[in-house]
């Protein structure tokens, strides 16, 4: 014999009444399913902490069913990996076990993507880690699915490149003026602390990327993690031998890069990526001069789109 409970949520709310926005959970633990790779055989099974809302339209009713986002995410989440579509669907199923009380829903996962990523010259390779949040909303029947990405990178000042080309000018001309030289002189010299008595600043640095994704079976995370280390050149590197480090100190000399310059390759990149609907990015360079970070924003530049305004933007 079925005992019977009583069901507070459902009994006739006396207090005072209005509607809310956004009614759930935060801080749910949550296995998901994640594609690794441009395989999509290659599934992985990722911890998350997830938040899970749906609005509350009827000022009279006591509250929601928490426990119903909770298994719907417990039966969605878990057992298919994620994409934009299952996305949708898991904020569907939300808003129709609300029926008479929620017309909108959110979602969000935040994990730690990791990738095996190959060293720049050597036969070696190692784990990458990129923090990645995926998140979808249904507003007023219109599904909206957004993928962030922090991808690591070094930067070299140009500025103070330029500078300690200067001071090694200066070293040569001390060293050489009004003398006879050949040409083993000069090689030995350069090889010398003297012949390189300055090097230009550099810094580990961080893109953070968001983009709009359109409804589809596959997010497809390293390609976007791709598209950023190729427009950028030099991701920090995970495993190193002697010859990876001498070309990682190549590709920084040869992609001098302020942080505005850095925004504007990753802008370049997206925009002509016509399967984003929007991005945002952010690039922040952790100064060795100075003891602040110097940073860059930039939208797609849509209307009704991400919002440019410095005020409002916070790291992900």
């Amino acid at each position: 014999m079925t005992k019977h409970m009583p069901d507070i949520a459902c009994q006739p709310h006396h207090g005072p009444q209005g509607k809310l926005n956004w009614v759930g959970m935060s801080g749910i633990e949550l296995p998901i399913l994640i594609q690794q790779g441009l395989d999509k055989d290659e599934i992985v099974k990722l911890s998350s902490q997830a938040q899970a809302y749906v609005d509350l339209n009827d000022p009279e009713s006591k509250g929601i069913h928490m426990s119903r986002l909770y298994l719907h995410l417990d039966q969605m989440a878990s057992n298919e990996p994620l994409t934009s579509n299952r996305v949708k669907a898991i904020l569907e199923a939300f808003i129709d076990s609300h029926q008479g009380l929620s017309t909108q829903a959110f979602v969000e996962f935040k994990f730690d993507y990791y990738e095996r990523r190959n060293s720049l010259l050597s036969d070696n390779s190692g784990w990458k880690h990129y923090p990645a949040t995926i998140r979808g909303e249904m507003r007023k029947g219109q599904f909206s699915c957004e993928l962030s990405i922090e991808v690591p990178y070094s930067s070299t000042c140009p500025c103070s490149a330029a500078l300690s080309r200067q001071l090694i000018q200066e070293a040569f001309e001390k060293q050489f003026a009004n003398q006879e030289m050949d040409y083993q002189t000069v090689l030995e010299w350069l090889g010398t602390p003297e012949g390189i008595c300055a090097t230009p600043h550099s810094q580990r640095s961080y893109a953070q990327v968001k983009v709009k994704v359109s409804e589809s079976n596959n997010l497809a995370i390293s390609r976007i993690i791709n598209q950023i280390e190729n427009a950028l050149q030099t991701p920090v590197q995970a495993v190193v031998k002697r010859e990876d480090e001498q070309e990682f100190a190549r590709l920084n000399a040869s992609n001098l890069m302020f942080c505005e310059d850095a925004s504007r390759r990753l802008q370049e990149a997206f925009d002509n990526n016509a399967e984003y609907l929007d991005f945002w990015i952010r690039v922040n360079h952790l100064e060795s001069l100075h003891p602040h970070d110097a940073v860059a924003i930039v939208t797609k530049g849509l209307e009704n789109g991400y919002i440019d305004d410095p005020n409002l933007m916070d790291p992900m």
